[in-house]
């Protein structure tokens, strides 16, 4: 059934998340760990419950993900580099908890973990006004373009979202020092939404127009 593929697949993360932060970081005495881990999940399983009811849809489209869901090669690379960077994130922030390179205030932490509820927030958003917002870069049968909520400000919110996210890991987890894999991750995000746009200029009707429409990519007023 879908909800037990979805579960299955949110306690797979999760355990996997944890091993990625506690073990590098040599303790479980890492309160700002803790704290990370359960907004994510909280975050995860209330979008995940969400959509099984409103859009079950969209959750089959998300299932396969990652490098070898995606059909095409450039987006195979890609991924490939996003997941050892998201990886990373975890693993860094870990090490830095047990060799203390850097420290971040608690306020700041607290802070980081609301900006990654609010890139969860993003992400939920545009899930909700747009149904066909797979987990790989494809065109689907009845794919049309979406001109409305997030996107009428950016045309690819759900990086915008994703990017804050990010963002805010590093910091969430109490660590400088990880916060620098953001600006490679960042590059990877961009060479991904730079070959989408390519690729659904071709493929998906009225795409082109709607780029002239929304200058924006990814930060409103900016870029």
């Amino acid at each position: 059934m879908l909800w037990k593929k979805s579960l299955a697949g949110i306690a797979w993360l999760m355990s996997a998340m944890a091993v990625a932060i506690f073990l590098p970081a040599g303790t479980v005495v890492y309160w700002q760990g803790y704290l990370y881990w359960f907004v994510f999940l909280g975050a995860a399983v209330l979008i995940t419950a969400y959509f099984l009811r409103h859009d079950p849809d969209l959750i089959r489209r998300r299932l396969a993900a990652g490098p070898s869901a995606e059909q095409r090669g450039t987006q195979k690379i890609v991924q490939t580099f996003a997941s050892v960077l998201f990886l990373a994130l975890f693993v860094v922030s870990g090490l830095d908890r047990r060799f203390g390179w850097s420290s971040v205030p608690a306020v700041a932490v607290v802070l980081a973990d609301a900006l990654v509820a609010v890139g969860f927030a993003i992400v939920f958003l545009v899930f909700r006004e747009n149904s066909h917002a797979s987990a790989t870069i494809e065109v689907s049968a009845g794919q049309r373009v979406i001109s409305t909520g997030p996107y009428r400000h950016v045309r690819h919110p759900m990086y915008a979202g994703a990017l804050l996210l990010l963002a805010g890991t590093p910091l969430a987890l109490g660590s400088l020092a990880a916060l620098l894999l953001v600006i490679p991750f960042a590059v990877v995000l961009i060479a991904r939404l730079l070959d989408e746009e390519r690729m659904l200029s071709v493929e998906l009707a009225g795409y082109r127009e709607y780029c002239r429409q929304v200058r924006f990519r990814l930060i409103p007023y900016v870029w």
